[in-house]
């Protein structure tokens, strides 16, 4: 297996990198400095991005003893020539709910280049890019915004680049009709992986059949999580890599509280029914969907329940009536009651589960879907916090302007840092802190205290995000919203 040494469990290492809070203006994002690695046309413009990233992967220690020299070649010290490598990003919707703008809704394009120029530098058999975004993300649209063009110009090189939408289900919602297709990629391009006894989902599965992900079928779920069987469904290309570079935005989220490299792996799954996000009911009655038990929350659940069950081949039907029982929130909004009824709030015992699931899959399954006791693949882990995003991300959330480029070999790692470093406790955010419990499969050899990072012309801890409202009461953050300190 053409892979290094490099062993993600024991990668303590965390290096970030600041640069001006702007994306460079003009696809495809040529760099604006001449680097000896670099070989290909030049901007007039500065590129503030690609210089963040190439420092970056430098102060990571990738391949060091060569940094500066024609031969520097970062990605090349993680994976062997004819490795199969895949870049992760994250494609979660073309527009955003909000009015908070693309920038700090996905991954920006300029933030891929530089790790696709130094992924090709490497001399990949294959490169596939590619992502799972939420089922109304319109894919094509997406790709407008920056992306083909990225692709078009390095293809116009001679690169060979696989761009691939991960999902088997996709819908359109329009005023009136909520259409959904299902299915529309063959079952042999994934690959199931079950957990069994050791998915962290296992501990909560006697209720199984409370298991939720909005607009999906309830039925579905149960199928693939019940007490002993946990199964995913992994995009094969994901599982047949030697390297895989998960690229997240740095966001705050609704259900997880942060989404960075840990939560951004959902995307490596191709249905949703194999992903529980939380389970039915308020917290009181055995759920973790919301805290506090309201006769509204109670009947929307059981609406959508039988909406997702029944209607979801009828567009114009299920577009109805799924808009009209959400408006029964309305008799809790009146009365100062939270309304979110989607899992989204610090009580949110599944979704970190789920998460994390995905991250020893990564770690240690092959194409078969088998689990070994060692990784089978390399993992780096750059985010994308140039133009970050707070409040009710990921699908609606507010700009943060920034400039941060971060990047580390281990996940729970990169997330411990960044976490801190958004303003966040990160030992009260579930998906961080249970990141770092032993297990059979570890995703961790180390405590967080052992966590290096290493920040380059700034100090950890310089901006207060404001987390989603179900975050509120447990992160704290402090009074002063995106100042600096």
């Amino acid at each position: 297996m053409p892979i290094s040494n490099t062993d993600v469990r024991h990668a303590r290492r965390v290096a970030v990198s600041w640069t001006t809070p702007a994306y460079p203006a003009a696809a495809p994002y040529h760099p604006g400095t001449a680097y000896p690695e670099y070989t290909g046309p030049l901007s007039t413009e500065p590129n503030g991005v690609y210089e963040a990233v190439r420092t970056t992967l430098r102060d990571l220690g990738l391949d060091a003893a060569r940094f500066g020299t024609p031969d520097w070649n970062p990605i090349g010290d993680l994976v062997k020539p004819g490795a199969r490598v895949v870049i992760k990003p994250n494609w979660v919707l073309h527009a955003n709910e909000g009015p908070g703008g693309t920038e700090c809704l996905y991954t920006h394009p300029s933030v891929l280049r530089p790790l696709i120029d130094y992924a090709l530098k490497a001399n990949p058999s294959s490169l596939v890019i590619g992502d799972a975004p939420v089922q109304v993300c319109d894919f094509d649209a997406l790709m407008q915004q920056g992306f083909e063009d990225v692709f078009a110009y390095l293809r116009s090189t001679g690169a060979r680049i696989s761009v691939k939408d991960f999902r088997r289900t996709i819908s359109v919602r329009k005023p009136d009709t909520f259409k959904v297709s299902t299915e529309l990629k063959p079952l042999d391009q994934y690959v199931r992986v079950d957990l069994g006894v050791d998915s962290l989902l296992e501990p909560i599965s006697a209720d199984h059949k409370m298991f939720r992900v909005t607009m999906y079928n309830p039925d579905l779920l149960p199928e693939n999580h019940a007490p002993g069987r946990h199964r995913y469904l992994i995009a094969k290309d994901v599982l047949e890599a030697d390297l895989v570079i998960n690229v997240p935005k740095l966001k705050t989220h609704m259900k997880a509280g942060v989404t960075l490299a840990l939560k951004n792996l959902v995307g490596i799954n191709g249905s949703k029914e194999f992903l529980p996000h939380h389970r039915k009911g308020a917290a009181s009655r055995g759920g973790d969907n919301y805290e506090i038990f309201t006769l509204p929350k109670w009947l929307l659940e059981n609406l959508l329940d039988w909406f997702n069950r029944r209607h979801l081949g009828n567009p114009r039907l299920y577009g109805r009536g799924v808009r009209l029982a959400y408006k029964l929130l309305w008799l809790d909004k009146i009365r100062g009651l939270p309304v979110n009824v989607e899992g989204g709030w610090h009580g949110n015992d599944t979704v970190w589960r789920m998460c994390l699931d995905l991250n020893k899959i990564l770690l240690y399954a092959d194409v078969h879907g088998c689990l070994h006791d060692s990784p089978r693949r390399v993992t780096l882990h750059l985010t994308d916090g140039v133009i970050a995003g707070d409040g009710e991300g990921p699908l609606r959330p507010d700009p943060v302007p920034m400039g941060a480029v971060i990047a580390a070999i281990n996940a729970a790692a990169h997330d411990w840092a960044i976490t801190r470093l958004m303003g966040f406790p990160p030992e009260a955010v579930p998906i961080t802190r249970h990141a770092f419990i032993p297990d059979r499969h570890p995703l961790v050899d180390f405590s967080p205290e052992h966590v290096m990072m290493q920040p380059s012309g700034h100090p950890p801890g310089s901006y207060a995000f404001a987390p989603a409202a179900g975050w509120r009461a447990l992160t704290q953050p402090p009074e002063t919203r995106h100042a600096q300190t």
